[in-house]
C-alpha cells in the first residue's frame, strides 16, 4: 500500500521506523512545523534520513494543503501522535481511509491529556485505541483496542514509555495489515460512557494536602513529569516528582514536613504521609529533594501549600 504517515515525536518516528522494516511503501510524511530555534522534530529526521519527501502545513484547512495531499494518491494515511486537527476533506482522502492512534480506551478521555487524566482520577486501567478520525475530536468508530493496568506507582511517564509507546506501536501495524486484509472493523463509539478532558495543566495539579493520601499520590504521578503537581514553599512554587507512601506517623497537620532528611522530605496528607524523593523549585532544575533541604534549609515542621 502507498502509505502516507503524519505524526510528531518518539512515536511518531517508531511507527514510521516499523512500516520501512516491513517494507511498506512511504509516499510522504507530515510533521508539525518547527518553532523559531526549535530543534527539527525526530520524525522528520528520520524521514530525511530514508530520502522521503516531508510536508510540514501550519494548517491541514487550505486548498493548498489538500490538492498537495491527493496529489499522493496514498492508500491509507496513519496518524502516529497528532495535535493538528485534519479536516474530513484531507482525511477521506486515502483510498482506503485514515487510522489514528489515542492513548486511552475510548470513548472515555477522549482530548489532549488522554493518559494524565486516568492516573490523576484513580484509574486502574486504560489503554490504547487505534480509530478512524472523523470531523470530532476522537469521535470516530474504533479499529481496535489494547487494555493495559495501571499500576499504584505508575507515573504518566512510565505509563507512557514503557506500555502505551511500545504497545502502540505494534498496535498500529496490527491496524495496518487489518486494513489491508480488508478486515479492518468501524465499531462505533458509545456516546453514553464517552469522556472528555482538555490539557493537564499547572492549574489543575495544585497539591491539596487535606485531600486523601491517595489522592494526592494519584495528582503527583499522573502529572510526573508534566506538568509536575507542585505545592508552596516560602511563596514560590515547588515541583514534586518521584515519591512513595508512607503510613501516617503522630499527630500532623496537613501539609506540615514530617521529616526532612537524606531519604526526602516526608509530607502529611490528610490520612497518610507522603515521602517526595525529587523536587524542582521556581526557577530552578529537577534535583534530589536531600540536596533541596539542605540548600533551602526546609526542616520539619515547614507547612507546605
Amino acid at each position: 500500500m502507498r502509505i502516507v504517515v503524519n505524526g510528531q515525536q518518539a512515536f511518531g518516528k517508531a511507527v514510521l521506523d516499523a512500516l520501512i522494516e516491513r517494507g511498506e511503501d512511504i509516499v510522504a510524511v507530515y510533521c508539525a512545523p518547527e518553532k523559531d530555534g526549535q530543534r527539527a522534530d525526530p520524525l522528520k529526521q528520520a524521514a530525511l534520513e530514508h530520502g522521503l519527501a516531508v510536508h510540514q502545513p501550519a494548517s491541514f484547512k487550505t486548498p493548498e494543503v489538500r490538492d498537495e495531499f491527493a496529489a499522493l494518491e496514498a492508500d491509507l494515511a496513519v496518524m502516529a501522535f497528532v495535535t493538528l486537527l485534519v479536516p474530513e476533506t484531507v482525511l477521506n482522502l486515502p483510498a482506503m481511509g485514515t487510522i489514528q492512534y489515542h492513548p486511552s480506551l475510548l470513548p472515555r478521555h477522549r482530548g489532549p491529556s488522554s493518559i494524565n487524566w486516568p492516573i490523576i482520577q484513580g484509574a486502574t486501567k486504560t489503554g490504547l485505541t487505534i480509530f478512524w478520525p472523523d470531523k470530532g475530536l476522537d469521535t470516530g468508530p474504533v479499529l481496535l483496542q489494547k487494555e493495559i493496568e495501571i499500576a499504584d506507582d505508575a507515573t504518566l511517564g512510565s505509563l507512557y514509555f514503557d506500555h502505551l509507546f511500545p504497545i502502540g506501536v505494534a498496535a498500529m501495524i496490527e491496524a495496518v495489515d487489518l486494513v489491508r486484509d480488508g478486515t479492518a472493523p468501524r465499531i462505533a463509539q458509545d456516546e453514553q460512557q464517552s469522556t472528555y478532558e482538555s490539557w493537564c495543566r499547572a492549574a489543575d495539579v495544585e497539591i491539596d494536602w487535606t485531600r486523601p493520601q491517595q489522592e494526592v499520590w494519584n495528582l503527583i504521578r499522573g502529572a510526573n513529569p508534566q506538568p509536575g503537581a507542585w505545592t508552596r514553599h516560602d511563596g514560590k512554587s515547588l515541583l514534586l516528582y518521584d515519591a512513595v507512601k508512607l503510613p501516617a506517623a503522630g499527630d500532623h497537620r496537613p501539609g506540615e514536613v514530617v521529616a526532612a532528611d537524606a531519604d526526602g522530605i516526608t509530607v502529611a496528607a490528610g490520612d497518610g504521609h507522603i515521602q517526595i524523593q525529587r523536587v524542582r523549585p521556581e526557577g530552578g532544575k529537577k534535583t534530589d529533594a536531600a540536596d533541596f533541604v539542605a540548600a533551602s534549609g526546609l526542616t520539619a515542621g515547614t507547612v507546605l501549600g
